[in-house]
């Protein structure tokens, strides 16, 4: 490829201008201690300062750092079972989709799925630091998994192998791994009650996954079905989630989970009054 030395140009001005408090601040300081020369040197210093601290700000960012270990984590349950499905590439696609991904940010993301997919990646080193800054924020850290829970569905049921994968990620996230299979159950609800939905299932079918989706028993009384009800639409509320840490792209899909949830509890109180 041959160098465009105007496109180079364009690159470094908007680079300087990016961080152009630090290197006017180091330049100033530089032009005091050491003149002309001094003003270059402070600049020069100044622009690496700026560029630094804006890549240890990216380290330490909630959204970015649940950004990258959502597309590592989904890469490595896709290829728990040895091979990756089309339709867990296709999920994955579709994640993309939902966030309105451009398509740099898009090609950010397979590549963290493909980093995911090595067995010789270290999970630990992406999501211990993504604990660590969701420490307070169990309803992020529930997003996380239900998304991975997802992805380990795209192709049927949870495998062993993923399942296996999900249980190391709750614990690095510390998360609680007691509380996975209630979760799963209420994913797995979640997907048919979507599908069914589309399908024209037969209502009977339908108000039992209504029932998986807020967790809770057809015999639970009218009072535990809007506490579950309202508990769950507090943890997907796409506002407090974004707030917390989940990165703005993925509002759609907490968006999309309150829709369902709104959905599943409109069904059963119709059922309930017929």
């Amino acid at each position: 490829m041959a160098f465009d030395a105007q496109q180079k140009g364009a690159e470094l001005g908007a680079s300087v201008k990016k961080h152009s408090t630090s290197i006017l601040l180091c330049a100033v300081i530089g032009l005091f201690w050491g003149g002309f020369a001094g003003l270059i040197f402070g600049g020069f210093v100044g622009f690496l300062i700026g560029r630094g601290l804006k890549g240890a700000a990216a380290a330490v960012n909630p959204q970015e750092a649940f950004f990258k270990a959502t597309f590592i984590v989904m890469g490595r349950v896709a290829k728990a079972d040895g091979r990756v499905t089309e339709d867990e590439i296709q999920y994955a696609r579709n994640v993309m989709a939902q966030m309105r991904l451009d398509e740099p940010r898009k090609r950010q993301a397979m590549s963290f799925f493909s980093e995911g997919k090595d067995p010789g990646f270290d999970l630990a080193g992406v999501l211990k630091p993504l604990s660590i800054m969701l420490r307070s924020r169990p309803t992020v850290k529930l997003m996380f998994v239900e998304i991975q829970l997802q992805a380990a569905m795209a192709d049927g049921e949870v495998s062993e192998a993923e399942l296996s994968v999900i249980d190391a990620v709750c614990r690095l996230l510390d998360f609680g791994v007691d509380s996975v299979e209630e979760v799963i159950a209420r994913v797995k609800g979640e997907r048919d009650f979507y599908r069914h939905g589309h399908d024209g299932v037969d209502s009977g079918v339908m108000l039992k996954d209504a029932y998986a989706v807020l967790g809770v028993s057809s015999d639970a009384s009218d009072a535990e079905l809007k506490k579950a009800y309202r508990r769950q639409m507090s943890q997907h509320h796409p506002d407090k989630l974004v707030s917390k840490g989940l990165p703005e792209e993925m509002i759609e899909i907490a968006k999309e989970k309150c829709q369902e949830i709104q959905a599943a509890y409109e069904r059963i109180k119709h059922a309930r009054k017929s």
